[in-house]
């Protein structure tokens, strides 16, 4: 079967200029000697918990897997190069699933130019999981990482948040080429992608910059999606508990500086809005801002559990 499967993907994927030995060896060789400095990250996505397979297209989980990594290039404003996908496929249907998923990611790299140089294929008797491992070019401007914000700076969010699990989880665009566009043109301290929920990835982000953040929540942009999924779900729930803590929006949280932030603002450079939602402080821990007052504000989203 694996041999089967390289020899449909060999079909499907064609040359890529950084691709010197791609499918069907013990390890792919790409060109990469122009690139100063390499970003690499990998990340794994299982049945039952990131998405549930009776219920989605292997298209779709397909996709979203690739997407998700690109988000994480996204975060730290690197230009997408190669990759390298592994997957752990159940025996039943493995053939016809494993083609499903490359269904889904093809036409997402080849948006942006990224490599498929290989990777590695098992059937066994648990649920599909899905890893992958890209590499991006840092640029010139260097990583965006988690570390830099300063108090005083501005929280710049892009697009609008909640109610991604009604569908928007499997779709959403990563915002590579905005992120690129941002570092480029602007002064950036620190940035994250949103994959766990706002408010407990904004905490994540203060902790690496040893700062805290006052949210003013009025100003979170809140997706449709949240305003129908707390009307579906008749919890109590609101849409702003929703966008605040629903995760796998794979938007961006950028620390700004507050001229930077204005001039952003006012140039709106992107097909998608900025939006200033509240600023980086001294005093550490989340708080909630409203009518001037500030309260703490938990750090909700979704996190792996260990025992």
């Amino acid at each position: 079967m694996e041999s089967a499967l390289i020899a449909e993907l060999r079909r499907r994927i064609g040359p890529h200029p950084l691709v010197r030995l791609g499918l069907g060896d013990d390890a792919a060789v790409l060109r990469m000697a122009a690139v100063d400095e390499c970003a690499v990250t990998v990340d794994m996505l299982m049945d039952g918990v990131d998405f549930h397979l009776r219920d989605a297209d292997p298209r779709r989980v397909g996709r979203k897997a690739l997407a998700a990594n690109l988000s994480d290039l996204a975060a730290m404003a690197t230009r997408p190069l190669a990759g390298v996908v592994a997957l752990a496929l159940p025996r039943a249907g493995a053939m016809d699933l494993a083609v499903a998923l490359y269904d889904g990611m093809l036409p997402l790299a080849a948006k942006y130019g990224l490599a498929i140089a290989g990777g590695d294929t098992n059937s066994w008797d648990g649920p599909l999981a899905v890893s992958i491992t890209l590499f991006g070019a840092v640029t010139s401007r260097g990583p965006l990482t988690r570390r830099g914000a300063r108090p005083g700076d501005r929280i710049v969010v892009t697009g609008a948040f909640g109610g991604s699990i009604l569908g928007r989880h499997f779709d959403f665009e990563p915002r590579v080429d905005e992120a690129l566009i941002l570092a480029e043109r602007y002064t950036l301290h620190a940035g994250i992608d949103v994959s766990d929920g706002l408010s407990i990835d904004l905490g994540r982000l203060c902790q690496e910059s040893s700062c805290g953040a006052e949210v003013e929540v009025q100003r979170i942009p809140i997706h449709d999606d949240a305003h129908r999924l707390a009307e579906r779900l008749a919890d109590g729930s609101t849409p702003l508990d929703h966008a605040l803590a629903d995760g796998e929006d794979f938007e961006l949280v950028l620390a700004v500086p507050p001229d930077e932030a204005d001039r952003m603002l006012a140039e709106q450079p992107l097909a998608v809005p900025l939006t200033v939602i509240g600023r980086f402080v001294d005093r550490p821990g989340l708080w909630r801002v409203e009518g001037g007052i500030a309260v703490p504000l938990a750090a909700r989203g979704y996190e792996h559990h260990f025992t």
